[in-house]
């Protein structure tokens, strides 16, 4: 089998790294460097956003609400004439339900007993095969995942060769570092080196991405195999995987706080491109919030495992913040205009 040779010579064979330099003037904390700041914006750079999913209910209904959402701020007036194509990159090997209604490219999956219960390991093959194999018009890529939504119209945030990236608090290269250091080896430069980040929300160029991709699938399967990096990085493990090829390719990232906003800890809209729903949201009737007890009112897309939320749920009692009741108000207008919503497809 063609894909499963191509599989075997990534995961066996000489981890891909760059030979390009460090580039020592941007700190990934900062941000980004005076420099990049003052480039000028130039000519438009549309960006193609993919988003990796398998075909199970609770992925299919998520997926519908992104791809809703995105066609919504990208058909605005005033919308980000860089938001490009669409894809859903479907790791199941086969096609699905919703392949008339969100434009899909399937892919397969990583042989049986690969990702060894892990599924977003599949995301980095997947990520090999679409660049491998699709015709990708645009220069940039927006990797994306189903549980986001799309609440303003989104420019292209990278700038020259910095792809831009959202930091998450949990990622924390420095404090791993023993265990860093088996994939990122010592002369590659300082663990401060590796951003914050993960694969989800980056903009990257396509060409970067090509070269980043097969490292980063390495290195999260050799991750996976390491028992002592597994039970450290649990379900987060792909994430630093991907921060740690973007390093051994030396590329860093511009850390864009606005990218995204995590509710129920970020309060307000502010800014933002993006709401990232991965937080159960739970609130008494006085809007308190009950985080880690089951709320009088709630919003969490795990009470939604085998199949969609109903339409029109119920909004949040007075009090709590405006970045909930957002989420759920733009789940309830997708649901009530997504032909065949409660049948799931």
């Amino acid at each position: 089998m063609a894909t499963y040779t191509l599989l075997t010579a990534f995961i066996h064979g000489s981890m891909i790294t760059s030979e390009s330099s460090h580039v020592d003037s941007i700190d990934p904390v900062v941000g980004m460097p005076l420099e990049v700041k003052n480039l000028a914006m130039g000519p438009l750079r549309p960006f193609h956003v993919a988003m990796t999913t398998d075909s199970d209910p609770y992925s299919r209904w998520q997926s519908r609400i992104m791809y809703y959402w995105y066609k919504a701020m990208k058909a605005q007036p005033d919308g980000s004439a860089e938001m490009g194509g669409f894809t859903r990159v479907l790791h199941t090997g086969k096609p699905d339900g919703l392949i008339d209604e969100i434009p899909t490219f399937v892919v397969d999956p990583l042989p049986p007993g690969v990702d060894r219960g892990y599924i977003v390991l599949n995301r980095p093959w997947a990520f090999v095969q679409w660049l491998k194999n699709a015709k990708i018009e645009e220069d940039y890529i927006l990797m994306a995942e189903p549980d986001h939504v799309y609440i303003r119209p989104l420019p292209n945030l990278s700038r020259g060769d910095n792809p831009a990236a959202f930091p998450f608090f949990y990622i924390t290269p420095t404090q791993h570092e023993k265990i860093i250091r088996k994939f990122y080896p010592e002369e590659k430069g300082p663990v401060s080196n590796i951003d914050p980040i993960g694969n989800s929300p980056v903009i990257i160029k396509k060409s970067m991405l090509e070269k980043i991709a097969p490292t980063w699938m390495n290195v999260s399967i050799k991750m996976k195999e390491d028992e002592e990096t597994d039970k450290a990085f649990g379900w987060v493990l792909e994430m630093y995987a991907y921060a740690v090829a973007s390093a051994l390719h030396g590329v860093q990232h511009i850390l864009r706080k606005d990218f995204m906003i995590q509710p129920p800890w970020d309060l307000k809209l502010g800014n933002s491109y993006i709401i990232h729903f991965t937080y159960g949201c739970d609130y008494s009737m006085k809007g308190e919030l009950t985080y880690g007890k089951i709320g009088e009112w709630r919003f969490d897309k795990r009470s939604y495992l085998s199949g969609p939320p109903p339409r029109n749920l119920t909004l949040p009692p007075p009090g709590v913040p405006e970045s909930v009741v957002t989420l759920v108000k733009m789940v309830n207008e997708a649901s009530a205009n997504i032909p065949g919503w409660d049948d799931g497809r």
